[in-house]
Order: structure tokens, then sequence, then C-alpha cells
């Protein structure tokens, strides 16, 4: 096959370049570059593209930088902002892959390819003649959750090369292939982002806003922030509090005020019940139009631990996840990733919009 691969520089990329060759397909090898929101060249990039263009020298394969720039700032970084501002939790990473490397990259250059591939710890699964996400064999490197708002279309042209070989496998082929970026560090930051660090990012376009810290359950104050928005539910480290552990428990947008809570085990930090509307389901509803409640697993952030839960019905778009055990760090705009029972394919997503919702039809 004609397969378009997308690689960053990273060792999972190449270790899929050399896998795909291996099953002998023709491969043509693509970066997708993003400067800095200046305008300006992104010095990790510079980094990132010259091993690129190592690993397409090594197996002799034709690479380009394609650019996505202006793409990327109005779609992926105005919606994080935006979310932001309006004290969400918003996941960049998601709407990349949905809008950047899935959507405008495919439009432009991926459709000439029978398939595209990206060194995203995922797998594909064929059941009833329909394809669908599935996890990764490595439960901790498994990226389902920041592909889980992808179309069916979407999913259609892709593959996922070493979704199914453990990491500690990745990094063996790697050496054992004279890969020159074997034992190169995992990227950590946003999509795209580089080495900007995300408080500054968020910073630099928001600024600064003091305002009250203020304990919960007692409503004194007990420090000062420098903006809600450089705050998430669930947060613990970065408040500045001694006498901790203090959790973000609630914000007040309107006053600029964080809501905290002491203790590892603080109730106000936990919840069972999960509000989520913009329900998205990547390759259609699972079951049968009638069935408005069924068994699934989910996470609401990016760990190895899936969560067991009902998950209601309410209307075409909004659902609700009754989980079986409670839930540290709901926050309002991240996403509420569906997973059959077993974990073992991502069904979709939906945004969060609040915890402890209930409902006289779901108790």
């Amino acid at each position: 096959m004609k397969i378009a691969v997308l690689i960053s520089g990273g060792v999972d990329s190449a270790v899929a370049v050399h896998t795909l060759l291996e099953q002998g397909h023709d491969l043509h090898l693509f970066y997708i570059r993003i400067g800095l929101d200046n305008g300006e060249g992104d010095c990790s990039a510079e980094e990132d593209i010259e091993m690129c263009g190592y690993i397409a020298r090594k197996y002799n394969l034709p690479f380009d930088v394609v650019s996505l720039h202006k793409e990327y700032w109005e779609n992926v970084m105005e919606y994080a902002l935006n979310a932001v501002r309006d004290g969400l939790t918003p996941n960049p990473d998601i709407m990349c892959n949905r809008m950047i490397k899935f959507g405008f990259f495919e439009e432009r250059w991926g459709k000439e390819f029978d398939l595209t591939a990206t060194g995203h710890y995922a797998t594909t699964v064929m059941r009833d003649g329909k394809k669908w996400l599935g996890t990764a064999v490595d439960p901790v490197k498994d990226q389902t959750d920041f592909l889980a708002r992808i179309t069916y279309k979407q999913l259609e042209h892709i593959i996922f090369p070493i979704g199914d070989i453990p990491k500690s496998r990745v990094r063996e082929i790697a050496v054992e292939t004279k890969m020159p970026n074997a034992y190169r560090k995992d990227s950590q930051g946003i999509c795209f982002l580089g080495k900007i660090d995300y408080n500054d990012f968020i910073r630099r376009h928001l600024g600064e806003k003091p305002g009250a810290i203020v304990e919960l359950e007692t409503g004194r104050k007990i420090g000062t922030h420098r903006g809600y928005w450089f705050h998430t539910i669930g947060q613990r480290k970065g408040l500045g509090l001694s006498g901790g552990p203090w959790y973000v428990v609630k914000k007040n947008i309107r006053d600029n005020v964080i809501y905290v809570s002491n203790g590892y085990d603080t109730e106000k930090q936990y919840g069972k019940n999960i509000h989520i509307n913009e329900m998205h389901f990547i390759s259609g509803r699972p079951w049968a139009d009638d069935v408005d409640t069924v068994d699934v697993t989910f996470k609401n952030r990016h760990t190895p631990e899936f969560f067991k839960a009902k998950l209601h019905r309410i209307n075409e778009d909004e659902y609700l996840l009754q989980s079986e055990r409670k839930v540290q760090g709901i926050a309002p705009g991240q996403f509420g990733v569906i997973y059959s029972p077993d974990s073992k394919i991502c069904y979709g997503s939906g945004i969060i919009t609040g915890q402890n919702f209930t409902s006289k039809n779901f108790g």
C-alpha cells in the first residue's frame, strides 16, 4: 500500500516507519510544521525536522515538511484559550488530532495515499463489517483518549503500526535498528507546543488577574492566585499553600475565586455522577437505538486506569455517566472518553459539563 506517515522526530513514529517497511508498504514521510504563537520558528522543531530527515535518508524515503501553522492556531489554540478563559479545562491534543493531523493534513496531502499512519499507541478493530478504534496493547502508553474525537471517515483512513507493540519493545527495535533517536525522551507538552511552558503560554495570552484562594468548608481566605485560568478542578500542585495537601474543588469565574479543600481524601474532590454533552460516537452508537442505558468503562483524563460505569442517554447529545467508584478531579471542559465494558474498544467521547448531576430517572 501507498502510505503517508506522519513523523515527529520521536522514537515511536520512527519505529512505525520501520514496521511498515518490513510489511512491504510504499511510504512517504511528512512532518507537520507549526510555528510559535508569535509567528517565529520553534528551535525544538528544527531539531525534530533534522531527526526526521535522518530517518528518511536511512530508509531512502521521500520526506516533506508541511505547514499548518495558521490552521493550528485558528482551530486548536483558539479553542484552548477560549475554554480556559471560560474557566473550563480544554484538551488541545484531542482537537489537534481531529482538526490538524487527520483533518487539514488529510484534506490536502493524506487523501493522495491509501492510508495515513502515525506513531500513536492505538489499534483498529474490524467488527460486523465496521472499523472501530481499539486500545493499545500497552495500557500505560495507550493514546485512544487523545483520538476519541476523530470521525469515522478519518478512522477508515488511519493505521497505527505500533499499537500492538509494548513501549519497551519499541525501544528495543529502535536500538536494534540503530535509530538515532532510540534513547530520545518522549515529548510531554501539549501537541506542537514543543518546549513552551503551558503556564507561560497562558500568561502571554490571558495575562494575570490576582484573586483569592478560599477554603471551601470555612470560607476563609488562605492565599492568592494569579488568575483562575491557571488552575483546574482536582489540581494539587502549584497553589503555593502550606499545610497541605490542598486540592482545587471549585472555581467562581465571575469573582475570580479559587476554592480549595484540604487532605488527600477530601470528599469535595470526588464524584460519581458525570454529566456530558456533545456526545460523539466514532463508529456510530454501538448498541440498538432503543437502548438508553448500557455498561461501559471510561476515562476523564490521560491515565492507564479505566472506570466502570453505567451510561444513560438523556437525549441525542446529552448523557450521564454513573461511575461505580468515586472519580477524582472532574473538571468541566474535560472529555469523558467512553469504552466498551472490556476496555478494548473506544466508542467516542463527550464534553464534561459538571458532576453530581442527578435525575429521578437515574437515581
